[in-house]
């Protein structure tokens, strides 16, 4: 029997998507689960089909950037996530006291703390929205100490574990996050600040799809940020509305090419196995998916330093960011912008083409005009 030109590998009907994915990470391999932070990196980018699909696979992004010989630093170091665990630890110590307090509950006992336990992330999954439902209709406080909360995200499941989300007697679901950074004077660090509020604008739209299932619930777009206080480790706590973030993600997320598409462009005997396959092989693999490598992949991506490379290799743009990308409209190639700067290539009547010529003119006229507002001396010791 033939098969069509252009229809791909032919592979049994019988083949589930949770197969190949297995396939594709090694049938020994435990899978790494995605988790908000991950997936906030991912619908920053959702343009990746590389890291689409070894997301998507639960590929050891770590271990596969060490064995292609391009380690990186990206993570939290033990010491923070120490930190951070104890921390959350002490927040929620004697039912969640110093956390309450910061919600003006002065007495835990006011507030229901469900059993969330369950077998698998499938079950807790069903066990929290369950939960949340009996606590919506009660009308009572509730807490919610690490949640288990379900989201589709390109055709495949996943689950997240915020914190905790607190349920108010109105009906209305706070998300919390709790964090080991400081909060000095009543401000933290803008970045970090940021990065906790597009994770959390995960778990709030994971949190939307139960509340649309739920009489009577409505999600926060505030989310409830818990810091330490100061130099001191009392937790203080400040609201951040993420409905920016939330749109943002949501957009993004809707984006992403589903991943059964990815794997079926994929040929036939692929793998992503770290522990099998050598770094050739490896390498192999990984080029067959493209990337959508900027500079901003380095803060939130394992594979950050080998795409970075291969993208330097290919002389593309996107290595300069996103951005600059942006501006150089149809030059896609350092070599071509280059090339249109030094009017060897492009349409002058390009406003791209004619602003790196202008820049270029530009340039040259301030050279020129460097030796004559340069003093002697300077001139000859640099020299």
């Amino acid at each position: 029997m033939s098969a069509s030109l252009g229809s791909g590998p032919h592979r049994p009907p019988q083949t589930t998507l949770r197969h190949r994915l297995a396939e594709l990470r090694g049938p020994a391999a435990v899978p790494r689960p995605l988790d908000a932070r991950a997936l906030a990196a991912l619908a920053a980018n959702p343009g990746c089909r590389r890291r689409a699909i070894l997301d998507g696979a639960g590929v050891d992004k770590t271990a596969l950037a060490a064995k292609l010989g391009s380690p990186s630093g990206f993570g939290q170091s033990q010491f923070a996530i120490a930190r951070g665990n104890a921390f959350e630890a002490k927040v929620k110590a004697d039912g969640g006291r110093e956390l309450l307090g910061l919600l003006g509950i002065a007495e835990p006992g006011e507030v229901d703390l469900p059993e969330l336990t369950a077998a698998g992330p499938e079950g807790r999954a069903a066990r929290t929205a369950l939960a949340l439902r009996e606590a919506t209709a009660a009308g009572r406080w509730a807490l919610f100490d690490h949640p288990m909360l379900a989201l589709e995200v390109a055709g495949s499941p996943v689950y997240l574990e915020p914190d905790a989300v607190v349920v108010r007697p109105d009906g209305r679901w706070t998300v919390v996050e709790i964090k080991s950074f400081p909060m000095i004077d009543g401000s933290a660090d803008a970045a970090k600040v940021g990065a906790a509020a597009r994770q959390a604008a995960v778990y709030v739209l994971a949190l939307e799809k139960v509340a649309a299932l739920t009489e009577g619930a409505a999600v926060a777009h505030q989310v409830l940020l818990v810091c330490p206080k100061d130099f001191s480790n009392l937790p203080t706590a400040s609201a951040v509305d993420v409905r920016k973030q939330l749109a943002v993600t949501r957009r993004q997320l809707t984006r992403l090419t589903r991943i059964e598409e990815i794997a079926d462009t994929l040929p036939e005997g692929v793998t992503f196995d770290v522990a099998e396959c050598s770094a050739e092989q490896l390498a192999s693999a990984v080029e067959c998916v493209p990337h959508a490598y900027a500079p901003e992949c380095l803060a939130a991506c394992e594979l950050a330093f080998h795409c970075r490379e291969r993208a330097r290799t290919a002389d593309v743009v996107t290595a300069l960011g996103r951005s600059v990308r942006g501006e150089l409209g149809g030059l896609t190639t350092i070599g071509a912008v280059l090339a249109a700067a030094r009017g060897e290539a492009g349409d002058p009547d390009d406003p791209a083409v004619a602003a790196l010529r202008r820049a270029r003119a530009l340039r040259a006229e301030a050279l020129a005009a460097a030796p004559a507002r340069i003093p002697a001396e300077v001139v000859e010791c640099a020299c």
